[in-house]
C-alpha cells in the first residue's frame, strides 16, 4: 500500500479536493451507513456512494463509487475520498481506485469531514 501523510491536512486541501470529502460525508450522513465515498473522474464529474451491506452485495462505499464512475464511463480517476471510523481503507478499495487512477490520493476523512490521511499511488 502507498505511504499515508500523517496529521491532519485538511486546511491543505485543494478546493476540489474537499468538495469530494464533503460529499463523501454528506453521502455517509444521509443514509446512515458505515461508510461514504467520492470520486472524482478525469473529467471533473463526481461520483458519492455508501457502503453497500446486503445478504447477496457486499461493497465498500469507495468500490461502490468507483463502480459508479465505471458504469458511467470514466476515463480515468483524479481523486477519491472515503468517510470512515476504520484506521485505514479497506486494500480491495484502494486497489479499484488504483485501477481507474493509478496515481489518483485517497483521503481519508473520520466522521466530521477531518482528513486524517492521504494515501498516494
Amino acid at each position: 500500500m502507498s505511504q499515508a501523510e500523517a496529521g491532519s491536512v485538511s486546511d491543505e486541501l485543494d478546493p476540489e479536493d474537499n468538495k469530494i470529502v464533503v460529499l463523501a460525508r454528506s453521502t455517509r450522513a444521509r443514509v446512515g451507513a458505515a461508510e461514504g465515498a467520492a470520486v472524482r473522474d478525469t473529467d471533473g464529474r463526481t461520483y458519492a456512494a455508501a457502503s453497500v451491506e446486503l445478504p447477496s452485495l457486499r461493497l465498500t462505499a469507495l468500490q461502490a463509487a468507483v463502480a459508479a464512475a465505471v458504469s458511467s464511463g470514466a476515463p480515468g480517476l483524479e481523486a477519491a475520498a472515503v468517510v470512515t471510523d476504520a484506521d485505514e481503507p479497506d486494500r480491495d478499495s484502494v486497489a479499484a481506485v488504483r485501477d481507474l487512477g493509478p496515481a489518483a490520493p485517497v483521503l481519508l476523512a473520520d466522521a466530521s469531514g477531518a482528513v486524517r490521511s492521504v494515501l498516494r499511488g
